[in-house]
């Protein structure tokens, strides 16, 4: 029998609005999604992949698939410039969006207006198709997206102003699913930086489940990619960036990780083309009895080609941080370098950090390292801070902005790495102390 969470998603696909859902000869492969979904059920234990997150609470929940309208404060929205796209809910919110002032060659649009208009070749992304039986959520988001973003840079443009992607959540009189795809195109030479955002604008518990494809072409000079997921105590989030470079393109990414109760993401990446590269960084704060779970797979596929992974977790409280780092360097692909970190802070006895770095090698010409630990505070440091006259709960804190700062090294735009800053300086003293 099915879970209560994907029995009520079975009975909601028929309600959701056919015009946008049957759009672009997309019916019968969101229906075959759905019915592998509904098939293969949730991960359970089993699943390798899955094995650190128990969806066990999750299954036993219903969600209403329907779009649900909430009015927010704009205030909430006062620290994120334009050029911004706003959904609430799942839901375009034009009048909290200002898409204005792009330049020339940076195309910006919700996924529903590209619907409307019924152009396959624009959505062709969501006809993917995913196989493997643990992909439930990938498949319920290819069932049930109706809106996200499209972002797509020409070639040889250079996009001076950060571009906002903005998903909220509000309560909405009861607990609803919310599923978005997004995509975004960069072309030879762009250069753009993407901050997408993940908020609580209200208290609610809803499900969000995000998916972005991200393609840099052949030559494409930068992504700078910085994400926030802030989410209310009671969300569950659930996130999948997968991203294609091409030869010589240049992925930055950088991930806050904030909020909600249970938040999985899955971030793949796959380098293609000779000299392609990606940086990637991020830090993991669960406090309280939030569960964290992020899961990277690099793929090495061509020749000379780089990541650097820089990650930090930080357990607090009840809190559970789940971190699996896996590289793939592929037969062929010599001249790779591949270099993972990956440290952790138990910030209280009852904190629980898992961390697994993984790599898997089929060339001869690579240079390739990995490590994780898993400790506490440097007791001679905070005797030191100490010894300077500050107070215990400064010094712990001074020590543990520290730690997680260096995440924040691959951050190029002034103002978004001030946001970020930000985030860390009002975030961390709650839990540092």
């Amino acid at each position: 029998m099915s879970a209560p969470l994907l029995q009520e998603l079975e009975r909601g696909f028929d309600a959701l609005p056919a015009s946008r859902r049957d759009a672009a000869g997309l019916a019968a492969a969101r229906r075959a999604q759905l019915t592998a979904a509904l098939s293969d059920g949730l991960p359970g234990a089993r699943a390798e992949r899955w094995r650190h997150t128990s969806l066990r609470a999750l299954e036993r929940r219903a969600f209403s698939p329907l779009p649900a309208t909430a009015d927010v404060d704009p205030a909430v929205l006062a620290a994120i410039p334009a050029p911004r796209i706003v959904f609430v809910n799942g839901v375009f919110a034009p009048q909290l969006s200002q898409l204005d002032d792009l330049p020339e060659g940076v195309s910006l649009l919700p996924l529903s207006q590209a619907l409307q208009h019924g152009d396959a070749r624009e959505v062709e992304f969501l006809a993917r198709r995913f196989e493997a039986a643990d992909e439930t959520f990938a498949r319920l988001n290819a069932a049930f997206a109706l809106d996200g973003l499209l972002l797509r840079v020409a070639a040889g443009v250079r996009c001076d102003r950060p571009v906002a992607l903005v998903m909220l959540g509000a309560a909405a009189g009861g607990d609803h699913a919310v599923h978005l795809r997004h995509c975004v195109e960069l072309g030879d030479g762009a250069q753009l930086t993407f901050c997408e955002y993940q908020l609580a604008a209200s208290p609610q518990a809803h499900l969000l489940n995000s998916f972005a494809h991200l393609h840099l072409r052949r030559g494409a000079r930068a992504l700078d990619h910085v994400r926030v997921q802030g989410e209310d105590a009671g969300a569950t989030v659930l996130t999948r960036s997968d991203a294609v470079l091409g030869t010589e393109a240049d992925y930055r990414r950088t991930d806050l990780e904030f909020g909600a109760a249970l938040s999985r993401h899955e971030l793949n990446v796959a380098l293609l083309g000779q000299h392609a590269r990606v940086a990637a960084g991020g830090v993991l704060l669960a406090d309280g009895r939030r569960h964290l779970d992020t899961r990277l797979n690099i793929d090495h596929v061509a020749r000379d080609t780089a990541c650097e992974l820089t990650w930090r977790g930080l357990g607090a409280e009840r809190g559970r941080v789940v971190f699996h780092g896996g590289i793939r360097i592929r037969a062929g692909a010599d001249g790779t370098a591949a270099q993972l970190s990956n440290k952790n802070l138990l910030l209280s006895a009852n904190a629980e950090i898992d961390t697994q770095p993984v790599l898997e090698i089929h060339a001869d010409e690579v240079q390739a390292a990995h490590g994780a630990t898993v400790g506490q505070l440097d007791e001679t440091a905070l005797f030191y801070l100490r010894s300077r006259g500050l107070p215990e709960s400064v010094a712990r804190t001074l020590l543990t902005l520290a730690f997680c700062r260096v995440v924040l090294d691959g951050i190029t735009d002034a103002g978004v790495r001030e946001r970020a800053d930000a985030l860390l300086d009002a975030r961390l003293p709650q839990v540092a102390a």
